[in-house]
């Protein structure tokens, strides 16, 4: 998470949509500064924030799930660690770690990278065996609240939008950051025919809501009315869990 203060935003990072990239950018060029965690979310920044600091200009990222899931694979077939701070970040006294839940994070992609890694799966045995049930992330608990959200695809694009919004001139183009080579450009084409009706259970809602759509090439429709009450079933339980469980109290 980075703010500024002099230029009044605040920035909310949402892993794997590009998140990286903009922190270095906001604090290298537009004075900002990170505060809390780097995942922390936008409640526990309500929580320490000065009245005047809960006025500024909100801003943060999504993905397109099928993009992330594809992401999600490559980076435990890498065995990259996640959840490591950034250097130079600091917290402030009255925050707290999110020590648990980074612990479940790493606990769960040791699981699948040692399962990638032992059976060589392909992406479509990664998606079958992990994705099971609805997906969604905790941009589901603020991000409609925010002033603007850029999108992955157009990340460079929105993110000078954001920052002409800030009333700030662009310095450069946007540099991308950790980007994975191994990986084909056409995410869509991970998808096999054979995980196309999964992906629509359990990816289809959280795309609709956030205005993402399958490729037209595909065939499907969009999720049923039984996907729908199932990811809202699953989101209401998965928001009690970022609001209140997350971190050690």
């Amino acid at each position: 998470m980075i703010i500024s203060d002099r230029h009044r935003y605040l920035f909310v990072e949402l892993p794997r949509t590009g998140s990286t990239a903009v922190h270095r950018e906001l604090c290298a060029l537009y004075e900002g500064e990170p505060i809390l965690a780097k995942h922390a979310t936008y409640g526990d920044f309500l929580k320490i924030a000065t009245d005047d600091q809960k006025r500024y200009f909100v801003f943060s990222s999504v993905r397109d799930p099928l993009d992330d899931a594809v992401s999600k694979y490559f980076k435990v077939r890498g065995g990259r660690a996640a959840g490591a701070r950034p250097r130079g970040s600091r917290q402030r006294p009255q925050a707290t770690h999110r020590r648990k839940d980074r612990l479940i994070n790493r606990l769960v992609d040791t699981h699948m990278t040692r399962f990638v890694r032992r059976t060589d799966a392909d992406f479509a045995t990664f998606f079958l065996r992990y994705y099971v049930l609805p997906y969604d992330t905790w941009a589901s608990l603020a991000h409609r609240r925010f002033e603007f959200i850029m999108r992955f695809e157009t990340l460079a694009e929105d993110f000078e939008k954001v920052l002409r919004l800030l009333e700030l001139e662009p310095r450069r183009p946007l540099p991308l950051a950790n980007q994975t080579s191994s990986r084909r450009a056409d995410f869509a084409s991970y998808y096999i025919p054979k995980i196309r009706g999964r992906a629509r259970r359990v990816l289809g809602p959280y795309m609709e809501n956030w205005g993402y759509r399958f490729p037209a090439a595909w065939g499907l429709s969009g999720p049923t009315t039984a996907d729908r009450l199932a990811y809202r079933l699953y989101s209401s339980f998965a928001r009690l869990y970022w609001r209140y469980l997350r971190s050690e109290r």
